[in-house]
């Protein structure tokens, strides 16, 4: 149905609940020939008579009251879905999908996620945990989390945290069986426990900062897996070196169950951003996300 027909209708049925054109066509926000003229075209569409009109009143025919009482169910249900559809955009409700590495929900969401849902009680959350380089957005995500550095040029990106740092550790039952590298080519001997990305199979490089520029280096791998927490797990046990976010470890260091080394090869690097493509018209679910969310 194209959009003057409907117009049409609703013209007329306006005028066939108001007994009026006067008062329907103050209730459409228009004047009453415009009105008059919709009628006279619905009614030439149709081939047939919808009202009587005399000079005090109007009525519905027979035909018009028979096509009043099967649009009323309907138009009601057309009112009530653009009515709803402007509720998403006014008030904050309904789902929201976040795509994130497990790293940025422990330390960003999770942390904020009590308050968050006691401030928007109607808004639902889809938290995905994904470690891996994805394309969030033709997933159906309505947003990504993931380092600044990585985050593509066309996305609107919204800072979460200050810069990051990465932490090569170990737990000191290792250290207590192993030399300590004081420079990364030290690692070279060590069992290091590695960050594999499942959909590519490939690994997480070991990049560090030297004096010049950053470098990698290839590290003997004696475990890998697409889990950070796995690998914290196996540090934390005495499995090997590992290179873990340092808001991941850094209660650990401070406890004495990890033991952190190379610090001044680990500079830092863009923190974590929330993205998401340009909207015109953004719900307000999302909104209160990125209000709840971004950094302050």
């Amino acid at each position: 149905m194209r959009g003057a027909e409907f117009a049409e209708l609703m013209a007329f049925m306006a005028i066939a609940e108001e007994r009026s054109f006067r008062s329907a066509a103050r209730r459409l926000n228009m004047s009453p020939s415009a009105l008059s003229h919709s009628m006279r075209s619905l009614e030439q569409r149709l081939g047939a008579r919808l009202l009587h009109r005399t000079t005090r009143s109007v009525a519905p025919t027979e035909a018009g009251q028979a096509l009043l009482d099967r649009l009323g169910a309907p138009i009601a249900e057309v009112i009530d879905a653009v009515r709803d559809v402007g509720a998403f955009q006014q008030q904050p409700r309904g789902l929201v999908r976040i795509n994130m590495p497990r790293a940025a929900a422990q330390l960003i969401v999770v942390p904020k996620l009590a308050q968050f849902r006691a401030d928007y009680p109607e808004i639902r959350l889809e938290l995905v945990i994904d470690d891996s380089i994805t394309d969030v957005i033709a997933k159906g995500f309505d947003f990504g989390i993931r380092s600044g550095a990585i985050v593509q040029q066309d996305m609107i990106s919204v800072p979460l945290t200050p810069d990051l740092r990465m932490a090569v550790v170990a737990s000191p039952s290792y250290f207590a069986q192993r030399s300590v590298p004081g420079s990364p080519a030290e690692l070279n001997g060590h069992a290091c426990l590695t960050y594999r990305w499942y959909e590519t199979g490939a690994l997480h490089p070991w990049r560090f900062d030297g004096p010049d520029e950053p470098f990698e280096v290839i590290v003997d791998s004696v475990m890998t897996a697409n889990d950070t927490s796995l690998l914290l797990d196996a540090a934390l046990r005495g499995c090997g070196v590992a290179l873990l976010a340092e808001s991941l470890v850094e209660t650990h260091i401070a406890q004495g169950s990890l033991q952190r080394v190379l610090d001044t090869w680990c500079k830092p690097f863009p923190g974590f951003h929330l993205y998401y493509p340009s909207r015109r018209h953004m719900p307000a679910a999302m909104r209160a996300l990125i209000d709840s969310l971004k950094l302050s």
